[in-house]
């Protein structure tokens, strides 16, 4: 339970921070934090809730990491449903928090996205579902590769939550403009209920195309860095 604990509040804290970061401060009149800013914040969630909650739970904060890492022969898969379900719990809290937060601003409108991801009409660059199919496929396998390799008895020890902090900023800064960038399910999860309409429906990707990613990082770190 303390395991599950740390899973629900580090993702409570990571969708927070970087959807909280999107809705209420990317574009605040005259001087907001842009794109920057936001890929800035989901990468700080990581890294300040890796440190706080690392050796509790592992900080996985992610349905697709934890599939990831139980690909990659670092998880058990008794452990996947609990964490999943502790993920996406907390990270429908933080969306609830943020609803309250953003509402009570009189010009805001939740169908106005509320930090959601999607594709085609509702990508922020109106990109296609194939282009975004690939890149959140391509970005979360990334990801688990590096997870993999950060966290790998032979890396250099403690430095582990930065380079997936810094790698979750980067992710961000290259595919906000495709998607928004999810590669998390639980965090699409988190504030697609709130919006509802397009957003629900178009969830389904953002569920599937990390997980793919997932396994297949998963399957190239268990090749690259098998020590046989």
């Amino acid at each position: 339970m303390k395991r599950l604990g740390a899973e629900f509040f580090g993702t409570f804290w990571l969708v927070l921070g970087g959807c909280g970061s999107a809705v209420l401060a990317a574009a605040f009149p005259n001087v907001g934090i842009g794109l920057l800013g936001v890929s800035l914040a989901f990468g700080l969630t990581v890294i300040t809730m890796a440190y706080a909650i690392g050796h509790i739970s592992g900080c996985h904060l992610n349905p697709a990491v934890s599939i990831g890492l139980w690909a990659g022969g670092r998880f058990p898969a008794g452990k996947l449903l609990p964490y999943i379900l502790a993920q996406v719990l907390g990270g429908v809290l933080a969306g609830g928090v943020l609803y309250v937060i953003a509402s009570g601003h009189a010009g805001f409108d939740v169908t106005a996205g509320f930090a959601s991801n999607g594709y085609g009409v509702h990508s922020p660059g109106g990109y296609s579902l194939t282009a975004a199919a690939t890149s959140e496929v391509v970005m979360t396998m990334m990801f688990l590769l590096i997870i993999l390799g950060a966290t790998d008895r032979r890396a250099p020890q403690g430095f582990a939550p930065l380079a997936i902090g810094f790698t979750l900023t980067l992710i961000h800064l290259i595919s906000i403009p495709v998607t928004n960038t999810s590669v998390n399910p639980a965090r699409s999860t988190a504030v697609a209920v709130f919006v509802g309409d397009w957003a629900v429906s178009q969830l389904w990707l953002f569920w599937v195309a990390p997980i793919v990613g997932a396994v297949l990082g998963a399957a190239i770190y268990r090749f690259i860095g098998s020590e046989r």
